[in-house]
């Protein structure tokens, strides 16, 4: 027994099924066909009787190597503009770490402090025990 779900139709629902079609399908659908047709202009253009297949396949290096290019030259971009800023913000820093480095031993020194307070009643009782434990023998 299947049931029977019924479709949304709400105008947002409807909107994006007709958006689909054109947005999305239709961008697929033309690349997939450029590509193919590109590919067998390629094919006709290498393997007719006057084809060049190492000139083609030169040309399809190129067109391999540069995305892998321009990527890189995005990346050493980057990263140069990295370097840049870390050498800009090193020649600030040492004098805000030193006030860093005063302010978090002035809180370590208040937190071991405050453990040591709270802790001070345990180890006191447990201490006493111990030592009345010693004396009547028991360990």
């Amino acid at each position: 027994m299947k049931a029977n779900i019924p479709q949304p139709v709400h105008e947002s629902y409807l909107k994006h099924r007709r958006e689909v079609k054109w947005k999305i399908l239709a961008p697929v659908i033309a690349s997939v066909v450029i590509c193919f047709v590109c590919s067998a202009l390629v094919y006709v253009a290498t393997f007719s009787y006057s084809g060049d297949v190492a000139r083609w396949a030169q040309i399809s290096t190129i067109w391999l190597s540069i995305p892998t290019i321009i990527f890189m030259l995005i990346f050493f971009a980057l990263v140069g503009g990295i370097a840049f800023l870390l050498t800009k913000l090193l020649s600030i820093l040492p004098r805000y770490t030193g006030k860093t480095q005063d302010i978090f031993h002035k809180i370590k020194s208040y937190t071991r402090r405050g453990t040591d307070y709270a802790a001070m009643p345990i180890i006191f009782i447990n201490s006493l025990g111990a030592s009345i434990g010693r004396i009547f023998g028991r360990r």
